[in-house]
């Protein structure tokens, strides 16, 4: 296992992060999702640990709760050898207040979080999505607490567009608040929308990029064809991330390629591609089964070729949009001797 900083946190972190969200069973989708009991949990957590997996992550409302319980007790006695990272703002009660990123709902989610975990410290606690109800000063300013408090060691956010990171970002500069660190954001070769804003954010902000649904909720396991699927598989029943299928399919093609020429799995290629974008820090992996813990732990010892990562960035580039097809088209690169790329006549030869 190799391991990256987390951002500019000197915390360094394994390139695999393993995701909870299978954890539990309880409540509606949760029920599809997940699935795995305390001795599931178990296996897969400590097989992810001895494999070098140093970085946890989960969420207070993966299966209402319970993923944090199970999680907690599978830490048992080892709880100091992860970075520790969960989420805050989805709905965990009935009551008018049970949701969101108010300061009041943070103050009480992080400590019903504690308690779940059994810890008295989460390393990374991250606001699930953004709250429009929610003045971003106060859910900053909760969050600061927090780490003033020593109930949280670093924050960041999650799905957030560029502006509303640019925006937090802003906000906690200028009154002094603790600032997001990373974002987690869904890419995957079937979804690279973040190349568009976040990902030159990123760049400019030196944040961390931890990356959810790598395999586009299944998509791209090699286990969707054209013709067909494997019915057992989350995606047939549990459609998303949204792709466009088509384009997918001709990405899959590519994968399986490439796999069968280097004897690995369309899964490990797929996950070794992001670890090979530069903007990337840890890539969030789930199982409900050790096998497939151990196919995506392969994909660590998985190094393309510049002839493969062109192959497969030709077939998963997104059309340019606007503006960036503008500034692609301009004539008035300011780098010296850089020649006009959309000249329309040949420059005067010299006699």
């Amino acid at each position: 296992m190799k391991y990256r900083q987390l951002a500019d946190t000197g915390v360094f972190v394994s390139e695999l992060c393993l995701g909870a969200m299978t954890f539990g069973g309880r409540g509606g989708m949760w029920e599809v999702i997940a699935g795995l009991d305390q001795a599931g949990v178990d296996a897969i957590v400590h097989r992810s640990l001895d494999a070098g997996i140093n970085f946890i992550d989960t969420a207070n409302v993966y299966a209402a709760g319970e993923s944090e319980t199970l999680l907690g007790s599978s830490l048992a006695g080892r709880r100091q050898q992860v970075v520790l990272a969960t989420k805050v703002r989805g709905r965990m009660g009935s009551g008018a207040n049970d949701v969101g990123l108010s300061r009041l709902h943070i103050m009480q989610a992080v400590d019903a979080s504690l308690q779940r975990l059994g810890t008295d410290y989460i390393d990374l606690y991250q606001v699930h999505r953004f709250d429009a109800l929610t003045n971003l000063e106060d859910t900053l300013r909760a969050l600061d607490d927090l780490v003033r408090a020593g109930k949280v060691r670093y924050i960041g956010c999650s799905n957030y567009a560029a502006w509303q990171i640019m925006k937090a970002l802003a906000i906690s500069k200028e009154q002094h608040l603790e600032r997001f660190r990373c974002t987690q954001s869904y890419y995957s070769l079937a979804g690279r929308d973040l190349e568009r804003e976040i990902v030159p954010l990123i760049k400019d902000q030196n944040l961390g990029l931890l990356v959810w649904s790598p395999l586009a909720g299944g998509f791209l396991s090699g286990k969707f064809t054209r013709t067909g699927g494997d019915e057992a598989a989350r995606r047939a029943t549990f459609d998303f991330p949204p792709v466009n299928k088509e384009k997918a399919f001709d990405i899959i093609d590519v994968l399986k390629g490439i796999a069968e020429a280097r004897g690995a799995s369309a899964a490990q290629v797929a996950i070794a591609w992001l670890l090979a974008q530069p903007v990337t820090t840890s890539v969030i992996i789930g199982a409900r089964r050790l096998d497939q813990l151990e196919d995506n732990l392969k994909a660590v010892e998985l190094t393309l070729t510049a002839e493969e990562l062109k192959a497969l960035d030709e077939v998963s580039k997104m059309a340019p949009e606007y503006p960036a097809w503008m500034g692609a088209a301009a004539s008035d690169d300011r780098l010296p001797g850089q020649e006009r790329r959309f000249a329309t006549t040949k420059p005067a030869q010299g006699k």
